[in-house]
């Protein structure tokens, strides 16, 4: 089955559910699904700094695992992790590398070649 997972809760969604549950399931090769995606909102786009080892770990993983790592464009803007290129579409800053920043519209093109079974949303 393949999973893609919204962060879209504040508070120890990414830090306790992402690092200390799903992040070391899916390095130990264990995790039960594959995983396609993963979208985040609010703090959470924190997460996804350069430096941060939360975030280097996953970069690493989605790399390894063939993961979209994906920031809601507005959330990283406000929080200095987006610029606008023009034309609606952003960029990363100072991200991990392989994040993608974007919409829903962004998100569901970027699954469409290896579209999840189930969206969960934490």
């Amino acid at each position: 089955m393949k999973v893609a997972y919204i962060f879209s809760t504040t508070g120890h969604t990414v830090s306790y559910k992402l690092g200390k549950m799903i992040l070391p399931q899916l390095e130990a090769h264990r995790h039960g699904a594959e995983v396609v995606g993963m979208f985040f909102f609010d703090d959470n786009t924190y997460a996804l700094r350069k430096g941060d080892p939360l975030g280097e770990r996953l970069s690493a993983v989605a790399k390894e695992q063939n993961i979209l790592l994906m920031l809601c464009d507005q959330c990283s803007s406000e929080r200095g992790l987006a610029r606008s290129i023009g034309d609606g579409k952003f960029e990363p800053v100072d991200t991990v590398e392989g994040v993608h920043v974007g919409c829903f519209p962004d998100l569901y093109a970027a699954l469409e070649t290896n579209p999840p079974d189930q969206v969960i949303t934490l």
